[in-house]
């Protein structure tokens, strides 16, 4: 059973014994006590009293108490939700729409009286998130969810796009957004193209999702989309969006078969609804940048790695005053700490200390096996420069970078600063500012292309 899932389930029950929904401090309380966490702890987490954390706890338990006929608790709490939900789900059928029990509920509140609006709402809401991850940790990220928060709840920015290189959170990121503001929407649908589908394809699922049966022509369906964008409050999010481009190509261009995805995110920026759209994507395409942000109903968040040494918490790795220190090797990547950590716990019996006395930046099978996915997507230009900035310990400037290139590969200047560009894009490369612009790769990739180059040559 999801976060999710209970959040949606709790508040309901609230919302049908107080007439309001969860608010964001209350649904972080709940995904804390689920996870074991003290009162102390939930304070010290998001900067608040223990007492404070404890009076609100203790609210929504007697509301929960009334609603259920249970005597509810912080000891019961987590259990007592699950087994209603487990039975809930049991008596209607085997249905996973946990939310029926306390649907069901509100047709005798006489909230349903005063709000006919709010009544309505209930009634079309649709939360397809069968697709989505299970969030099981989640550390820091406040100012990139504020960001999230601004864009769609203040703007209602209609096009944002989640871009970094693959295992940094980009997805954890944006379940955590969902979770915490399932009520401000009527219609939320997670798809991941990991397997990509057709457009046809892609709008027939989110039609279905709506009730809604999908005319036959494409753009018929598209107004059909756009009927429902417009007439509710929509958050439709696209995962694994750089699988609909051409491999072997400069990033950003569209797969021959996925072509028409672009005439539709330019006319999610340029028509009249009320709806949002999230894209992630390792890989940025022109429809993801905006020149003019202010001017131009586009935004785009480029995560970075994440620093935050509870990321190893109950991990089993001792040492843990370097726990830091190995985060930064792998550039606070999630997905290569994971792996490494593994490996740390198997070969050095979790001692980071003396993993980090080898001064070798390992490079597992795993991260192997996926920066050859990354690199197999390149182009042959991008391909040559990699090769080359791996030789270079130190950031380079772009014209000693160029010239390198040209005078070693004869590489045009024209070829030489678009594969830059795209690489950029792929966020493989990184561009500082110092006395002058510098260019480096990631450091774990440079680790993986310089093997890569010994077994070729």
């Amino acid at each position: 059973m999801t976060i999710t899932e209970i959040l949606q389930f709790v508040d309901n029950l609230i919302f049908t014994e107080t007439d309001q929904h969860l608010d964001d401090l209350q649904k972080r309380i709940i995904e804390e006590l689920f996870k074991g966490k003290t009162y102390k702890q939930i304070a010290e987490l998001y900067n608040y009293d223990e007492g404070y954390i404890g009076d609100e706890s203790r609210k929504l338990f007697k509301t929960l108490s009334d609603k259920l006929g249970e005597n509810i608790n912080k000891s019961n709490f987590a259990w007592t939700i699950e087994r209603v939900i487990n039975s809930k789900i049991v008596s209607f059928g085997g249905n996973h729409n946990i939310n029926s029990y306390s649907n069901c509920q509100n047709s005798n509140h006489p909230s349903n009286n005063k709000n006919s609006q709010e009544t309505e709402i209930q009634k079309s809401s649709y939360h397809d998130l069968t697709l989505s991850p299970r969030i099981i940790r989640f550390y820091g990220r406040e100012k990139e969810l504020e960001y999230l928060s601004n864009c769609i709840l203040n703007q209602n920015t209609p096009l944002i796009s989640i871009l970094g290189l693959s295992g940094i959170g980009k997805t954890t990121l944006v379940k955590r957004f969902v979770d915490f503001n399932l009520d401000k929407f009527e219609v939320i649908i997670w798809k991941s193209l990991k397997y990509p589908k057709s457009l046809n394809l892609l709008i027939d699922d989110l039609l279905q999702v709506c009730k809604q049966q999908p005319e036959k022509n494409l753009d018929d369906k598209i107004k059909q989309l756009f009927n429902i964008l417009s007439t509710q409050k929509c958050l439709i999010i696209l995962d694994d969006i750089q699988n609909i481009f051409t491999p072997g190509e400069l990033a950003g261009k569209y797969q021959p078969e996925y072509q028409d995805y672009q005439p539709l995110f330019k006319l999610v920026t340029e028509t009249q609804h009320q709806s949002n759209i999230i894209l992630i994507s390792q890989e940025q395409c022109p429809e993801m940048e905006s020149l003019y942000p202010e001017l131009y109903p586009i935004k785009s968040l480029e995560i970075s790695g994440l620093y935050h040494s509870d990321i190893l918490q109950n991990t089993g790795l001792k040492n843990q005053d370097s726990w830091l220190d190995l985060i930064k090797l792998y550039t606070g990547n999630l997905m290569f700490l994971k792996t490494i950590t593994v490996l740390i716990a198997k070969n050095y019996d979790g001692e980071v200390v003396e993993f980090l006395a080898e001064n070798t930046l390992h490079i597992t099978q795993q991260i192997q096996s996926h920066f050859q996915e990354i690199y197999n997507r390149l182009s042959p230009i991008e391909q040559q420069i990699v090769l080359q900035l791996s030789k270079f310990e130190n950031p380079i400037s772009r014209e000693e970078l160029r010239q390198t290139l040209i005078e070693t590969l004869n590489l045009s200047s024209v070829d030489f600063n678009n594969g830059l560009q795209s690489l950029q894009q792929r966020y493989l490369v990184s561009k500082l500012k110092e006395d002058k612009v510098m260019f480096s790769l990631s450091s774990v990739f440079r680790e993986y292309v310089r093997n890569l180059s010994f077994t070729l040559n």
